[in-house]
């Protein structure tokens, strides 16, 4: 019993190593920070990028096969900037109602359109989806047209309302 006792206090009687993991840790830190800031910068692609609807999501979103360059064609999921629409999954019925309203409107606004454009095209908070300005090929922003029809709401990106007897 007194081997072991010994080892343990020859472990505790050494002296403490240099804080590298500490050093390290702390570096590891401050160039996590530096990234971090930098990545929350907006970075904006003025455009603009000529696209073809494939479909549309729901009263916000659209799915486009964008083209950025000659010969290239990339599938993106865009949501239109400035407006939010009534989600399709939501728990109250009149909600959901809304919102599949609002997904007919953007269809019959986009179904028989050609080419779109998208401007001021920036990352949105979820991977794999842009945010941007569309204009549709006779000029009109369908978000706008959403936004006089009364289909959505104005939304600059903040916290959404929730409440169901708020209707569209």
């Amino acid at each position: 019993m007194k081997l072991r006792l010994e080892r343990y206090i020859f472990l505790f009687m050494m002296p403490p190593p240099i804080p590298l993991t500490i050093v390290a840790l702390a570096a590891f830190l401050l160039t996590a920070s530096s990234h971090a800031a930098e990545s929350g910068k907006r970075i904006e692609i003025a455009g603009p990028v000529t696209a073809d609807v494939i479909r549309v999501i729901d009263g916000d979103t659209i799915l486009v096969a964008a083209k950025p360059w000659p010969q290239q064609t990339m599938e993106v999921y865009v949501r239109l900037r400035g407006i939010d629409a009534p989600e399709l999954k939501s728990a109250c019925a009149a909600t959901r109602d809304a919102g599949q309203q609002a997904r007919e409107a953007l269809a019959s606004l986009t179904n028989i359109q050609g080419e779109i454009q998208l401007t001021h095209i920036s990352g949105d908070k979820y991977f794999g989806r842009v945010v941007a300005d569309i204009s549709l090929s006779d000029g009109r922003n369908p978000a706008q047209e959403m936004l006089l029809a009364g289909y959505v709401s104005p939304y600059d990106g903040g916290r959404k309302a929730k409440d169901c007897a708020s209707l569209w």
